[in-house]
């Protein structure tokens, strides 16, 4: 549907009426030829962002997918990189891209990890939980950081109101709404439920400090704003 090497709209749809878990195995081996991959401008802009604030040691990507966040780790970070997610198909593309790296398979709600990262990122993955789920998310990735440590994503600005990518993604999540309604398993997955107030509220009451910076990418809004949004989740140092 996409390209060549991509799924096809039949392939599509049985994903979409699938649980997320198995929506993304069965997508897996083509995930990285749709647009639902991070584009690189993207990756490019935050690992730009974020070498002026390091160095880092180890590095977690939550909800890493088929691992194009590695990149981003691989290239700011001295010691191991480590990618959970939940989709068995996800991680085993993962695996393939970055053998050097450590993967674990567990549900990003419920993090099996300790103190252990300086910095954690995630990419295109808060669409897949509802607002009422993103504390535990939150509290799980403050866990696995090391006290000091940085949790770093990005998120889009909200397109403007007369754009078609406004309501585009409206009918997506009108759509999404309606299948959930009507089918089981649920598929998670929605555009305009992570605003940059909510999210922030929920870091800082997850322990975390919270800012924003524009990330520099081709284009951005119609009205001159920034397209992206690179937020910058710290846990406090531990004190002297």
């Amino acid at each position: 549907m996409f390209s060549p090497q991509g799924p096809s709209l039949g392939e599509l749809c049985i994903q979409a009426l699938s649980s997320v878990e198995r929506g993304y195995d069965l997508l897996a081996p083509k995930f990285d030829h749709t647009p639902f991959r991070t584009p690189q401008s993207i990756l490019d802009a935050t690992a730009h962002t974020l070498a002026e604030l390091g160095p880092f040691r180890h590095g977690l990507d939550v909800c890493c997918g088929t691992g194009a966040g590695m990149l981003v780790l691989g290239s700011l970070c001295q010691g191991r990189i480590t990618g959970v997610d939940f989709s068995a198909g996800m991680l085993a593309q993962a695996r393939g891209a970055h053998p050097d790296a450590t993967w674990v398979r567990a549900d990003a709600r419920a993090l099996p990890l300790a103190e252990d990262f300086d910095l954690a990122v995630t990419f295109g993955a808060l669409g897949h939980f509802l607002p009422t789920e993103r504390p535990a998310l939150f509290e799980g990735v403050y866990r696995a950081l090391r006290p000091g440590g940085l949790f770093a994503f990005p998120i889009g600005t909200p397109p403007p109101r007369t754009s078609v990518s406004h309501w585009a993604a409206l009918g997506f999540d009108l759509a999404m709404r309606v299948r959930n309604a009507v089918w089981r398993p649920p598929f998670v997955m929605y555009y305009r439920t992570t605003s940059l107030s909510a999210v922030q509220d929920d870091l800082t009451a997850a322990g975390f400090t919270t800012t924003a910076v524009a990330l520099t990418l081709p284009g951005g809004q119609g009205d001159g704003s920034p397209g992206c949004q690179l937020i910058l989740a710290g846990k406090p140092a531990a004190p002297h």
